[in-house]
């Protein structure tokens, strides 16, 4: 079989292409627009989105983005695309690599035509989300079949599943927390691990997301020891004023310091990659809300991002996802 017959399509949700209103705009433009993400009827979501959300939030939005930018550009997006580089290493060639955005660039569609371009005839696509949710993985789905409607030869297609329990992304993760906390000058007196929340309706309406939270932290505390005292589930990254699931980690955060915890670390397990979710929304602003509530330390564990660790367990799950075709 030739190599460039099978591709791999590793997906993220997205970045603006640059921290500017104007680029977060168009970014949020899209992104927003998603049934899948506010799920609302359609007058009713183009009324939020163009009153509310899209005439004030950019600014705001690119103000954070400029705070974490480098030098090569959005950390997500550089992040990403290096853990595609460690994946095609991990699997020698036997299939060829792209990365997608669900929203922004590189695009979904660009990516997949890159590997057809190649010869690729049989495609794995990849969401970079462990814990499933429809308006991460499941409007992955929905952007892979919307550009193949439209094309005159179709590539077989693979979704990896969520990976919420898989033993090597749970390894992953332990290993990433035990690591990076040994080597704090303090001990934790609680591990805070926080994803990013969903309406509770959604819940309601028989997405798994929750569960797969709260398995993946029931997993990753019992492999670190820690009884329930020692850690707790959380929920950041609000928006509007509809209830998303709780508890909210930035509420947490400050009820912890008022109620005489002076030293905590947040793990973020349902982002493999750091972006302003994490470095700003947890990293600062969590971080000053803590401290200013009474706290002494919080320390933030890092995302997967490219440890070794991680992208040896991309690519146990990539070769299970491609039994049969390499």
């Amino acid at each position: 079989m030739r190599s460039s017959s099978v591709g791999i399509l590793t997906v993220q949700l997205g970045t603006p292409d640059a921290p500017t209103a104007r680029a977060v705009r168009r970014y949020l433009r899209q992104f927003l627009s998603d049934p899948r993400v506010i799920e609302l009827n359609p007058v009713l979501r183009w009324l939020v989105l163009n009153l509310f959300i899209l005439p004030l939030r950019p600014a705001r939005s690119a103000a954070l983005y400029r705070k974490i930018w480098t030098d090569k550009g959005s950390p997500l997006l550089i992040t990403t695309l290096e853990q595609a580089r460690g994946l095609d290493e991990r699997l020698r060639g036997s299939a060829r690599v792209e990365v997608g955005m669900r929203y922004g660039n590189p695009s979904i569609p660009s990516a997949i035509e890159k590997l057809c371009a190649s010869g690729a005839d049989r495609i794995l696509v990849f969401p970079l989300f462990p814990q499933y949710a429809a308006p991460t993985t499941a409007s992955v789905h929905d952007a892979v079949s919307l550009h193949l409607r439209g094309r005159r030869v179709v590539p077989v297609i693979r979704h990896v599943p969520s990976f919420y329990r898989h033993p090597a992304y749970i390894g992953a993760l332990v290993a990433s927390v035990r690591e990076d906390l040994a080597r704090l000058p303090w001990k934790p007196e609680k591990l805070i691990v926080s994803f990013h929340g969903v309406p509770r309706r959604y819940v309601e309406s028989g997405d798994p997301y929750r569960s797969h939270a709260e398995e993946t932290t029931r997993l990753l505390a019992a492999e670190l020891g820690l009884g329930p005292a020692e850690h707790e589930l959380s929920f950041q990254s609000r928006l509007g004023r509809e209830e998303w699931l709780q508890p909210y980690t930035e509420r947490r955060l400050e009820e912890l310091a008022r109620s005489g915890l002076r030293r905590i670390a947040v793990v973020c397990p349902g982002f493999v990659a750091d972006c302003v979710e994490t470095i700003d929304e947890i990293g600062r602003e969590g971080r000053r809300r803590f401290l200013e509530a009474g706290g002494e330390n919080m320390h933030l564990v890092p995302c997967l991002n490219v440890r070794p660790a991680w992208i040896d367990a991309m690519a146990a799950i990539a070769r299970e996802e491609l039994s049969g075709w390499i």
